[in-house]
């Protein structure tokens, strides 16, 4: 990606870098014609993932708008990767490595799971890019967990290797539920009728929000203001409905269905720091967490991570942060795809 100039190495702006973040809303794209020390895009643009039929479809818009050629592609996928292959989890796309290499003339496209390319970006993030709910007391070199509810939910961890961190993929969103109280357990009894299988999934995410949201207003008889009512059965996604009525308190139902979901998220976010030992910290990314912090941060959040019995006082130790830069999963795959480059 670089020529001599002078004896120094320099940027050539024709050999660009196409990295993506491909989810099951959006997939957002960008050149990169710098080096590992910038995040600068050249063209960037975003698309709604489902007004395609395949990833393939956006590349070529992208390249064609843009007029600017790539040499090598890094994307990061939301859904499990495997080999050079991968298919979106809330999408009926597979995606083939080899085939975007081979339609476009590039040299190498490599896919990583979409939290994977999160936690990448993590050691590169500034201050700026985070909200601390909590400092704890940081170990240097200890393990980062990463949990993110976004469409679906997202989970990932970092391991120092001596000199830096390398970044884990995980697919423990698709770990059971487990409910903490008589009303959780009612939700999951709710929820095993329809699904069967009760992943977290199920619940603490963006669509798993109006799981809860049916449960609390069927099953248990709470009742939604007739305006609101109306405009949730008319939307093609209520999710980011009950969301705002939440934070901007226009709705005791959503309200409720909100700490329901900060509940379960906080409880599943100390399993991710226990099973793994997180602690450098816990990070929570994906595009929910920004837009509930009213809710993240109440102390009852940080309780729900903390209450692992014996074990509280080290989740009490363990730094909490919110990842508030939107271009994370982008930058962590533009990383990789630099950082490869550079090996």
């Amino acid at each position: 990606m670089e020529t001599q100039a002078g004896g120094r190495s320099e940027p050539d702006p024709r050999r660009c870098l196409l990295a993506g973040d491909v989810g099951g809303t959006k997939t957002v794209l960008a050149l990169f014609a710098g080096g590992p020390d910038t995040d600068q895009a050249v063209a960037e643009r975003t698309y709604a993932s489902r007004d395609y039929g395949d990833l393939e479809s956006i590349i070529e818009s992208f390249l064609t708008e843009t007029d600017r050629p790539a040499v090598r592609a890094f994307f990061a996928v939301a859904g499990p990767i495997a080999g050079e292959r991968a298919r979106v989890t809330n999408l009926p796309w597979e995606i083939d490595a080899q085939r975007i290499a081979d339609r476009f003339g590039l040299e190498q496209a490599v896919l990583i799971n979409d939290l994977e390319a999160i936690a990448r970006s993590i050691p590169h993030l500034s201050p700026l890019d985070l909200l601390t709910l909590h400092p704890g007391e940081r170990d240097p070199h200890g393990p980062l967990a990463v949990i993110a509810p976004g469409t679906g939910l997202g989970e990932a961890y970092l391991t120092w290797n001596g000199t830096g961190y390398t970044a884990r993929p995980s697919e423990g969103g698709h770990a059971d539920f487990a409910p903490n109280d008589g009303l959780q357990a009612e939700l999951w009894t709710f929820l095993r009728e329809e699904f069967g299988h009760v992943s977290v999934e199920r619940v603490a995410s963006g669509s798993g929000i109006p799981n809860v949201y049916r449960f609390l207003r069927d099953r248990r008889g709470t009742e939604e203001t007739a305006v609101l009512d109306e405009r949730l059965n008319d939307a093609a996604d209520p999710t980011p409905l009950i969301v705002s009525a939440a934070v901007e308190k226009r709705s005791a139902l959503c309200e409720e269905t909100l700490r329901t979901f900060v509940s379960i998220l906080g409880a599943e976010a100390g399993n991710l720091a226990l099973k793994i030992l997180a602690t450098g910290g816990i990070y929570l990314a994906g595009g929910l967490p920004p837009r509930i912090l009213p809710f993240l941060q109440d102390e009852g959040f940080l309780e729900t991570i903390r209450a692992k019995g014996r074990f509280a006082p080290l989740l009490e130790r363990i730094p909490v942060h919110v990842i508030l830069n939107p271009r994370a999963a982008l930058l962590g795959a533009a990383w990789h795809g630099i950082e490869s480059l550079a090996a």
